[in-house]
């Protein structure tokens, strides 16, 4: 009987049997392929999670800003006129009303053009000859402007302390083009260009100074060892009769408005401190016009809007990702996850906590409008919200953002860190911050104050038409007729003809449209006239009159001005300011007290080894005793006269004093102080709190207090679950790590898996050769047994 089979020897079915063979042994595969998948989609919906409290964190971010909440609205009824806006600090300061804005004057900044030159690119005076050329900023006071020429007579010209600039022009650029460019390069708050009039010497540098306000005319001086060329073309000063190289074609002025009936003068067109909260932005003379400040109630409903959509939406994604559907028995892909259940619960945690730590009526989302509908999504009722708001405005800010409000206006919340604990807060100042100052000890070279003192009493019978005289005050003359009266009464008397020759000298020059002032005093009888101004430009002159021998007898005596001298020998400071050390000299000149303390300030601020580390002063004067002052408050700031020319002469032997950093307790825990900034100590509940300490007193200062709102909480919360340490990034790791587990099991189940098929086909192929080789036999054995005799 043969053997049958399919094989390669036998026809038996090798592959066949292989095959199903290995289907068995590949079901762990299987298994494995779901498990891997079920684990990618667990890892992709937490992804997705993440993905949807980042947008979340993002949306409480831009929600911390107490503004959004409490912010002001501020309109103007003509636009044309002025414009206006709400300033930063609007919520804590604007308050709402209608105010009534007139505007006379425009702001403007001063243009000048100087003399005409032949070329633009040829050289001004001895190409040989270095000069420098400095720039100053200030008031032109005093004397009468010639619209006509351009120039001044008898005026004053008065620093501001902003700083000196200077350039040098060399034979590199002393072309009028050279000196435009330098001016322009040197960008010191002066535009340079060059116009051509036509003329024979057509070229004519034009200067605009950037700055309005007629704080900001300009001086220009040059070295003394400058080009004499370059000294007559562009050495200005408007306090000098001669000396004005320029003619100003624009007087810088001062914005002159109105608001509510209160005269108000600005160096610019753009106010931020006459309506408290307002950036105001004139346009054009006119008005009246109505500036209305009122509260945003509409930005404050679009940001709790806001606030509701972004927690619903994150709610709405919490609640997908972890559904299960009972009809269809299907469950979401992060269904039954603890992390999910987790991030849900710290979620409503924080919703179902009142707000700690504040002043505020308001501690609930529900009193502001904001409930929780029974699908736990939240609901605002805009008409709750509104009365709350109406109620307490600035409440609402302290229930979604971070809010510090002290008790005392002389503090201010400047900060806190993640470590600050809402609460109310205690504040003690036991020190408070302090500019460095150094003083000198004694007066400076006193200037003197020009006067005419009688040589005798004055009559005091009183013509006004034979006693009339001339007098010259500050360089302006004026006719002065004093009023005809009898001073010999005991109701009158030589005060009285000293009270009256006084009005009617001030108002002589009242009416000339003049400003120089003077005081008029007497002693036994005898009259004296005193300047309202010192130094140089203070002069006192009579022309001889009936009048002048009457009031003053026949050799009255006069004093003239005269100011402090700085010379080439007594023109130079060596000072340190806040560690930085800088030498400054002082232009050659005569000053007034107050002139010399501009220029001090002018020229330490203008040098740039303090512009570079952001230092700066103030300088003053009390009765000539000079005072400098850094900006700098705290033990940063410093300043000391440590040498110069000028030291002696202006300073003597001062009195220097440090810095000091506020001290003071917060919460009844000593605090860090540095400069005018108080921050709560480490480890205390008020740590990182920081408050400015604007003055006052020292002592007990009320309290601050501080709250977290629910944007602010729920934004921290955002940022602890998406950390590296919070539960969600823990649970993907932990899906990441089975991951790679699960696909190692797939690499050595497959690698068994070979080893198992191989191991098959080599046992099924053997069998096929002993079976083949069985019917071989089976075969032969048949026809050996076919050809046997057949027994009968």
């Amino acid at each position: 009987m043969a053997l049958s089979s399919t094989g390669i020897g036998s026809n038996l079915d090798v592959e066949g049997i292989v095959t199903q063979l290995m289907a068995v042994e590949r079901k762990p595969l299987t298994t494995l392929a779901a498990k891997q998948a079920s684990f990618q989609a667990k890892l992709t919906g937490f992804g997705t999670l993440k993905g949807a409290i980042s947008q979340f964190q993002n949306a409480m971010r831009g929600l911390t800003d107490p503004a959004k909440f409490q912010g002001m609205k501020v309109t103007s009824a003509d636009t044309g006129i002025a414009s206006v806006t709400a300033a930063a600090n609007a919520a804590s300061s604007a308050t709402p009303g209608s105010y009534t804005l007139e505007i006379s004057k425009l702001a403007q900044a001063q243009k000048m053009v100087a003399a005409g030159q032949k070329s633009d690119k040829s050289p001004i005076g001895n190409v040989a000859t270095e000069s420098t050329l400095s720039f100053d900023f200030g008031t032109i006071s005093g004397g009468t402007f010639d619209s006509g020429s351009g120039k001044y007579t008898g005026a004053s010209f008065t620093s501001n302390g902003a700083g000196t600039k200077t350039i040098k022009i060399t034979s590199t650029n002393n072309s009028l083009a050279g000196i435009r460019d330098s001016i322009n390069a040197a960008n010191m708050g002066v535009t340079a260009t060059i116009v051509n009039d036509g003329g024979d010497s057509p070229y004519r540098l034009a200067l605009t100074v950037n700055a309005t306000g007629k704080t900001n005319s300009l001086k220009i001086s040059v070295d003394a060892g400058g080009d004499p060329a370059l000294t007559a073309l562009l050495g200005h000063d408007p306090s000098k009769n001669v000396g004005q190289g320029f003619s100003e074609t624009a007087t810088a002025q001062n914005a002159e408005f109105k608001v509510d009936g209160i005269s108000i003068s600005k160096t610019t067109n753009a106010a931020s401190d006459v309506i408290s909260g307002v950036n105001l932005n004139l346009s054009k003379t006119g008005g009246p016009t109505t500036i209305t400040v009122a509260r945003d109630t509409a930005a404050a409903t679009t940001a709790i809007t806001s606030f509701v959509t972004s927690y619903n939406t994150l709610a709405q994604n919490l609640r997908d990702a972890g559904a299960y559907n009972a009809s269809t028995k299907t469950a979401a892909i992060l269904n039954g996850e603890s992390a999910l259940r987790s991030v849900q619960t710290q979620v409503r945690a924080i919703l179902n906590t009142p707000i700690a730590g504040g002043d505020s009526a308001y501690t609930l989302l529900s009193q502001a409008g904001v409930s929780f509908e029974k699908d736990g999504l939240l609901t605002l009722d805009s008409a709750k919200l509104q009365k709350a708001m109406e109620k307490n405005f600035s409440g609402i800010a302290g229930m979604f953002a971070s809010v510090g409000k002290p008790s005392d206006s002389l503090i201010a919340y400047s900060g806190t860190t993640p470590n600050t604990k809402p609460g109310a807060y205690s504040i003690t100042i036991d020190q408070l911050a302090r500019q460095a100052n150094t003083t000198a000890d004694a007066p400076t070279n006193v200037p003197v104050t020009a006067a005419i003192t009688g040589s005798s009493a004055a009559e005091l019978n009183i013509n006004s038409t034979t006693d009339a005289f001339d007098i010259v005050v500050d360089g302006v003359s004026v006719r002065v007729s004093p009023l005809t009266a009898d001073y010999t009464t005991a109701e009158t008397g030589p005060a009285a003809l000293a009270a009256a020759l006084q009005k009617s000298i001030n108002d002589a020059y009242t009416a000339a449209g003049k400003s120089p002032q003077v005081t008029v005093t007497e002693s036994g009888g005898v009259l004296k006239v005193t300047s309202n101004l010192t130094g140089s430009a203070s002069s006192v002159s009579i022309s001889d009159s009936p009048g002048k021998t009457k009031l003053f007898g026949a050799a009255p005596t006069t004093t003239s001005g005269a100011d402090v001298a700085i010379t080439g020998s007594n023109n130079t400071l060596e000072i340190d300011l806040d560690g930085t050390k800088a030498t400054v000299t002082l232009d050659d000149g005569n000053y007034s007290y107050a002139d010399l303390a501009a220029a001090i300030q002018s020229k330490i601020n203008g040098t740039a080894g303090f512009v570079a580390a952001g230092s700066s002063v103030v300088v003053s004067q009390t009765a000539g005793v000079l005072k400098i002052t850094s900006s700098r408050y705290g033990s940063a700031s410093s300043v000391a006269i440590t040498g110069g020319t000028a030291s002696t002469s202006l300073f003597g032997t001062p009195k220097t004093e440090a810095g000091l950093d506020v001290a003071g307790k917060i919460n009844g825990v000593a605090a860090t102080g540095s400069g005018q900034i108080l921050t709560g100590a480490t480890g205390n509940d008020a740590e990182g709190l920081a408050l400015m300490i604007n003055g006052g007193t020292t002592g007990d200062r009320g309290a601050v207090n501080f709250t977290r709102g629910y944007a602010v909480q729920f934004e921290k919360l955002a940022a602890s679950l998406l950390s590296s340490e919070g539960p969600l990034t823990a649970r993907t790791n932990g899906l990441d790590a089975t991951l790679k587990n699960l696909e190692k099991e797939k690499q050595r189940i497959t690698d068994r898996l070979e080893q198992t098929e191989k191991r098959y086909r080599a046992q099924f192929s053997a069998l096929d050769v002993v079976i083949g080789n069985m019917s071989k036999t089976s075969a032969f054995l048949s026809q050996q047994l076919a050809n046997l005799p057949k027994i009968e």
